[in-house]
């Protein structure tokens, strides 16, 4: 197939590229700097300025880019967040628009975001109300833009990823390095749920999505078993040798991350419920062996 990405070069992104490469597909991969990067033979970079009959006809088209959630959000940052998200879709929505065949599959980022924030429900695919905090409004706003492929009677899928698990890249190793340090602390009660998968899953789950014609609409892209902050806590510094006998207030992230600190405070149980109905297997179900499996 020939694939166009956007966020190719980003960690989710570079690590679907080359899964999709090895596999012999083409990936042309939307960049703001083409020239920083090298062709291959199954990958090639190209502007989002190129012209799009230029290329040839597209299979499939997946788009992973937005400004990182990491940092202090200030109020530009926010923006920021959102715009980036916004404004990428919408060049696509366009490029499809003008497309005179269209792709047969659109894969578009979101996140468990979306659901909001509960220590309590239980949250599938069949969810179709967003919560009303900053990043839920940004994973609704980021699908509805999305929504225009599934106008064109292209099969759309909404990859709602939770917290992907990398040894070197995402948020686990901010995660570790308290542990590391011999600080690792449960966060508040340590009850909220982390909806997590890792990475060789979330890689391995897109491409499921890509393939199987099954699959439209949300796609909740985690683990069949989201675990709580006191227990990863604990699971995580046994993995590190380290001790984990510290608590972090939830008002002290707060006060020192601002509002980006929901991401550690605040979580959501999220299955992966359309995943498995479609015949994946997880090769991680555990955080225990994902763990395992990254620090070995």
């Amino acid at each position: 197939m020939n694939i166009l990405m956007t966020g190719g070069t980003g960690f989710i992104g570079s690590r679907l590229v080359d899964a999709l490469s090895a596999k012999g597909h083409h990936i042309y991969v939307l960049t703001r700097s083409p020239k920083q990067y090298a062709d291959t033979t199954n990958i090639s970079y190209v502007s989002y300025e190129y012209p799009i009959k230029r290329l040839p006809f597209i299979h499939a088209i997946i788009n992973l880019a937005g400004e990182s959630l990491f940092g202090y959000w200030t109020e530009q940052k926010k923006k920021d967040i959102l715009n980036s998200r916004i404004h990428i879709t919408e060049k696509l929505m366009q490029f499809v628009t003008s497309m005179e065949t269209k792709p047969h599959v659109f894969i578009s980022g979101s996140a468990v975001g979306y659901y909001g924030i509960s220590d309590d429900m239980i949250y599938t695919e069949k969810t179709s109300t967003p919560g009303d905090d900053f990043l839920a409004k940004v994973c609704a706003k980021w699908e509805k833009v999305a929504h225009t492929a599934e106008d064109l009677n292209i099969r759309t899928v909404y990859a709602r990823f939770g917290v992907v698990f990398d040894k070197a890249e995402g948020a686990l190793p901010l995660m570790a390095l308290p542990f590391k340090l011999g600080l690792g602390a449960k966060i508040g009660k340590g009850e909220q749920y982390l909806s997590w998968i890792h990475i060789d899953d979330c890689v391995d789950l897109l491409l499921h999505a890509l393939r199987n014609d099954k699959i439209s609409g949300p796609l909740n892209v985690t683990a069949p078993y989201p675990i709580q902050n006191k227990l990863f806590t604990n699971i995580l510094a046994k993995q590190l040798f380290r001790p984990a006998i510290l608590s972090v207030p939830s008002t002290a992230l707060k006060v020192a991350l601002g509002d980006m600190s929901q991401l550690i405070t605040d979580g959501q149980y999220v299955l992966p419920q359309k995943a498995l109905d479609t015949g994946y297997t997880f090769r991680y179900k555990h955080v225990n062996d994902a763990l395992a499996s990254i620090y070995e």
